[in-house]
């Protein structure tokens, strides 16, 4: 943990903004740093190069001038979206300029230490439910990361008696040097964001970062029914963790289908863990095991478990209305999203699926359509959602034109029992700026229906 000394009158660039650009360079003039800040929206629409402006701060906005790097910097903060094959990236890793992104930034000035949470899905549902467990059990939690709070802002006050649990993406982690959680977790890896990562490879390898310095003393909670996880945390120092939901085991998280245990003794039955589907059993079961290690108590992890209903738009339970269940899944914006949303209900599925025509397959869905008894599709692919559908055999399919139409449609489709399922299978640009509005669209759907259209 560096603090002041090291970035004291250090000249940094700050390359992109938005929050995490903001934060950083905030947080980098505090400390006494030399800072640039260079974004490419213009000065006039930019609030915080304005902020940064009035605080002192040297702003370039508007251009990346191609001479930039000659001003001496010794480091540069990058916002984790802006790729490596940008000029001035190429050209500082020409010159031996480190390039970091602000997570680095937040572990070598935080006095707490980090647990670090990764993988291709699941992060989210993780790093909320053991931050739940972490404050049940008075462990002072701290929430940061992708999950929506800048690191580096919440590692600065960040007291030394508390833990910060750290939602990390590949985009992240690629920046990071010489970051080293306390505990690290990866849910899964699956083929993602090759557009920004090139090969696989580079997109695992830089998933893997969260656990690459890891030495003895810290752990490493891992997906053991992936066997290329399984490879990778032996290749790794720290104390490994596994979990797997293939049967009761004696050592880490496993689950059968009965119950949730720990080092082979019960923790809690299956039917009693509120979150529906076998991918948030996953994320369960690497939440209890962090929890666990922290020194949490039974009580504390179980609680959660009872009680926590899942995060906003991802299989998130709204209302049940005229014995009808109503969950909001809209983060699910690729198939294997919504197949493990479907996963996790055994039959009675009204969806609601559809959105931004990118030309992908839904192919990945068809062994669970089983379980779907009606499909209301929306956006630029219902055509092609409806006919998937009917191509695997779903009884009855409808379009609709916006949300309150599909939610209106999918009720008079549904029977007592039924579970009604916004789980999209596409992004939302065709229809919403983010999938966030296009949830909060279905739940404001589902509470204005009149009961007289049960």
């Amino acid at each position: 943990m560096e603090g002041q000394s090291v970035f004291f009158q250090k000249k940094i660039l700050v390359l992109g903004l938005a929050k995490s650009g903001f934060t950083a360079a905030s947080v980098l003039h505090r400390l006494g740093a030399f800072v640039t800040v260079n974004d490419s929206r213009p000065f006039k629409e930019n609030p915080e190069a304005e902020a940064l402006l009035g605080m002192g701060v040297t702003v370039i906005c508007g251009r990346h001038p191609e001479d930039l790097l000659d001003e001496g910097f010794g480091l540069i903060i990058k916002n984790p979206g802006i790729p490596y094959s940008n000029p001035i990236i190429s050209q500082a890793e020409t010159k031996g300029i480190p390039v970091w992104t602000e997570v680095e930034l937040a572990y070598r000035i935080s006095k707490a230490p980090m647990i670090g949470i990764t993988g291709s899905n699941g992060k989210t549902t993780t790093t909320t439910l053991l931050f739940k467990m972490l404050e049940a059990g008075q462990k002072k939690p701290l929430v940061a990361g992708n999950i929506g709070t800048v690191a580096s802002g919440v590692a600065e006050m960040a007291p030394p008696d508390s833990v910060i649990v750290t939602e990390l993406s590949s985009f992240q982690l690629k920046g990071t040097e010489d970051f080293r959680p306390k505990i690290s977790i990866i849910t899964n890896i699956y083929e993602a964001h090759l557009d920004y990562h090139g090969t696989i490879e580079d997109y695992r390898d830089s998933k893997y970062k969260i656990a690459r310095n890891q030495s003895p003393e810290d752990w490493l909670i891992y997906n053991a029914d992936q066997p290329e996880l399984s490879s990778f945390a032996k290749t790794t120092q720290a104390a490994k963790v596994p979990f797997t939901l293939n049967g009761r085991t004696e050592a880490g998280m496993s689950a059968d289908d009965k119950a949730l245990y720990w080092n082979g003794e019960e923790v809690i039955r299956l039917a009693d863990i509120r979150l529906a589907g076998r991918h948030n059993l996953e994320n369960a079961a690497a939440a209890t095991a962090a929890a666990l290690l922290w020194g949490c108590g039974p009580d504390a992890v179980t609680g959660v478990l009872r009680t926590f209903g899942g995060v906003e738009h991802r299989t998130q339970f709204v209302v049940e209305r005229n014995r009808r269940k109503f969950y909001n899944d809209s983060k699910a914006t690729n198939a294997l999203a919504t197949k493990n949303a479907l996963e996790a209900f055994r039959s009675g599925i009204i969806l609601i699926a559809g959105g931004l025509e990118r030309g992908h397959s839904f192919e990945e869905l068809r062994p669970f359509m089983d379980r779907v008894k009606a499909v209301v599709a929306i956006g630029e692919t219902a055509g092609r959602f409806i006919a998937f559908a009917e191509d695997c055999g779903v009884g009855h399919t409808a379009a609709a034109d916006d949300m309150d139409e599909a939610v209106q449609k999918a009720v008079s489709l549904s029977s007592e029992g039924d579970t009604v399922l916004l789980s999209p299978a596409c992004a939302s640009w065709d229809q919403y700026e983010n999938f966030e509005l296009r949830g909060n669209a279905f739940i404001e759907a589902v509470y204005k229906l009149d009961d007289t259209i049960f």
